[in-house]
């Protein structure tokens, strides 16, 4: 099947779901064709605190060697040559970085815990995750505009 062709059926079925209230089943079909990625989607589960759903979303259409910008081994890398500096002047700073980096986890740690209004750093780190995702070449051309005559889907009715 020509690529044009398959992204013209998913897109349909994907019209025809969401028409007919199957969301997750549309989102699901999204990420795993790779073919429309829903920003909107997207938004709304990092606005809700649901990163790891977010991470699963985004994980159908971009991998984490695709994003040098977001390598553990670079993060460790500027920790030891830049910021080292820093240990210097401030030794439990430094440690609280390097313990930042090193977790699993990070939102758990205490002193983040008290960063305040919760939505409003979340909308503050969404601007710049959407600037990154709309920039990532990975993207292109994937960004979710159905446009389908509803006629077309109609005829798929059950």
């Amino acid at each position: 099947m020509s690529s044009s062709i398959q992204k013209d059926c998913v897109a349909t079925i994907l019209k025809f779901l969401e028409d007919h209230n199957f969301k997750e089943t549309a989102h699901t079909l999204e990420r795993e064709s790779g073919l429309f990625f829903n920003l909107e989607y997207f938004e709304e589960l990092a606005l809700k605190g649901e990163w790891n759903e977010a991470e699963k979303y985004i994980s159908g259409f971009t991998k984490f060697e695709d994003n040098k910008l977001h390598e553990y081994g670079k993060a460790v890398e500027i920790l030891n040559n830049d910021l080292k500096v820093f240990a210097q002047h401030n030794s439990e700073w430094y440690k609280e970085m390097v313990l930042l980096i090193t977790v699993d986890d990070f939102r758990k740690h205490a002193s983040l815990s008290k960063y305040g209004d919760t939505r409003s750093a979340r909308a503050s780190i969404l601007r710049e995750i959407k600037k990154a995702i709309k920039e990532n070449p990975v993207f292109l051309g994937k960004f979710r505009v159905l446009a389908l005559n509803s006629l077309r889907v109609s005829n798929l009715q059950i």
